[in-house]
């Protein structure tokens, strides 16, 4: 992400309508690496981790975010969307073990801080290296009824990112969400999440050998890109990607959209199919010319 500048203030953004869900049990980390596509040895009470989970042939069933209260206690969350689906997706691979699965998202409210140092807050709240915008951050857990007080803190040294303007940041930064880029037909390599969510060194887990198999090969159906409107006009998520050469030759589409004023662009989202997602190259999208770009936009 493009650095903040001195004549910028850091900026924080409510997270608490996000699925949170509290594993415990004396197998919990088992079960729960055999799930996930990060190694959770790696999640700590100070730092969480981005794994996915998926089915057996290697497509997503939700992207989440992990951390540890002790060696028996993990905390989860992913997009509200997941609520009622992500719990029956976990325990139905809860055979024998001592695994217990409870769903904390009303008792709980999330926080993400935008900046190098975490925030400086009074009052019982748990605060947790994570990097959800492609930079540096940090999440605060509290109770929910604390939710008010820690906004009201907060506001004394950082912006409030609402949820358009977390949207656009999102967008900028190429992070993928849950019901636009992440859905049941994704493969998470092609939703840029190797580096951030896959460990190759790790045991087996649930659709691993799908995702190592696609390692192996280094070819993907399809990518992730980013997408800048060559006319200006603006770019609308569910349009279909057609080739410029070839316009009746349907090759992506759009995934999320937005104006990007500090681009000054019609910027965009998108799964372009391989062959055509090279950068630079030019599409059309309802009629209207968007060249590839790398990601992220900024």
């Amino acid at each position: 992400m493009t650095a903040v500048t001195r004549s910028e203030r850091p900026v924080f953004f409510d997270l608490s309508t996000r699925v949170k869900l509290r594993v415990t049990g004396g197998d919990a980390f088992r079960f729960l690496n055999g799930q996930v596509t990060n190694n959770l040895a790696k999640a700590s009470a100070s730092a969480a981790i981005q794994a996915s989970i998926l089915n057996a042939k290697g497509k997503l069933c939700a992207h989440i975010f992990l951390s540890k209260e002790n060696d028996e206690t993990f905390l989860l969350d992913a997009d509200a969307e997941l609520r009622e689906e992500l719990p029956v997706r976990l325990d139905r691979y809860i055979i024998a073990d001592d695994v217990q699965i409870e769903d904390v998202t009303d008792k709980f409210s999330i926080f993400h801080f935008l900046d190098q140092a975490a925030p400086t807050l009074s009052g019982p709240t748990r605060t947790i290296a994570a990097n959800r915008f492609g930079a540096a951050g940090w999440d605060v857990w509290s109770a929910s009824d604390a939710a008010r007080e820690i906004r009201r803190q907060s506001a004394d040294d950082f912006d409030f990112c609402d949820e358009i303007c977390a949207e656009v940041r999102r967008i900028e930064e190429g992070i993928p969400r849950w019901g636009h880029e992440l859905t049941g037909e994704i493969i998470p390599i092609e939703a840029n999440l190797e580096e951030s969510a896959i460990d190759y060194a790790k045991g087996c887990y649930i659709g691993q050998e799908v995702v190592s198999r696609m390692k192996m090969s280094g070819q993907r159906n399809k990518s992730l890109c980013g997408l800048v409107s060559l006319s200006g006009v603006s770019l609308q998520s569910g349009v279909r990607l057609f080739s410029e050469a070839d316009p009746e030759k349907e090759i992506g589409w759009i995934t999320s959209a937005t104006r990007s004023a500090r681009l000054e662009k019609e910027i965009a989202l998108g799964y372009v199919k391989r062959g055509y997602n090279s950068e630079g190259n030019r599409l059309k999208a309802a009629g209207n010319p968007v060249q590839v770009t790398a990601l992220p936009f900024v």
